[in-house]
């Protein structure tokens, strides 16, 4: 986080923001920029916010110059404090912003993902910006999400990755092959349960009762 080393004034004097910023105002280290809009106070945690912003999205593959520097201390008295008793307790540090002063520039990326950048960075700030080196017709570069390795599919092998195609433990085995299905307005087939006889087909004949063992005669019997 940006801070001055040592200053030789501790509390200063709260200041003007009103004129436009006749320094500081144009591209100096890169190709593309983010200039103010308006007069704003920026605090160091904004800046550092901002900047991660911006380096996460371009993932170290530019580089990023920081324009502006907290130098000026702000000052702040306890709440529920009475008035007078001198100047409160130095708080923070904030860098004084004027419309027209350049806060950040890019370099060593594309237009797409330098707009972009921005557009994340402008988020962090408390005041209104504008890019420059950017033409107007150039869209931002969409978000890039980061997501784990894709999951393969029963039956899928990646080229270089050993054993990649086999089933991962634990996958459900295959749903057992259906006989053909019946045509249309057939009659539904029903099961038998276990055990039980089978049943007639509707409209068959009836099958004859099977005939009873015969009885001996009682003449015939042996003695």
């Amino acid at each position: 986080m940006l801070l001055p080393a040592r200053v030789k004034w501790r509390k200063l004097h709260r200041g003007r923001r009103t004129g436009v910023a006749t320094q500081g105002n144009d591209l100096a280290f890169g190709e593309f920029g983010l200039q103010a809009s308006e007069a704003a106070w920026m605090t160091n945690r904004q800046i550092e916010a901002a900047r991660r912003v911006m380096t996460r999205f371009v993932r170290r593959g530019g580089q990023v110059f920081i324009r502006v520097f907290p130098d000026k201390s702000v000052t702040k008295k306890p709440a529920e404090t009475r008035m007078g008793s001198g100047k409160g307790a130095p708080e923070g540090w904030v860098a004084v912003i004027k419309p027209g002063r350049v806060l950040f520039e890019m370099g060593g990326v594309t237009p797409e993902m330098a707009k972009r950048a921005f557009q994340l960075a402008a988020y962090k700030l408390p005041l209104k910006t504008r890019t420059l080196g950017i033409k107007s017709g150039v869209k931002a570069a969409a978000d890039v999400k980061i997501k784990g390795p894709a999951e393969l599919k029963p039956g899928e092998v990646v080229e270089g990755i050993a054993g990649a195609g086999a089933a991962p433990a634990g996958a459900a085995a295959a749903p057992a092959a259906r006989g053909p299905k019946a045509a249309p307005g057939a009659a539904p087939s029903i099961k038998a349960a276990p055990g039980a006889a089978p049943k007639a087909a509707p409209g068959a004949a009836p099958k004859a009762a099977a005939a009873a063992p015969a009885k001996p005669a009682k003449g015939s019997s042996k003695k």
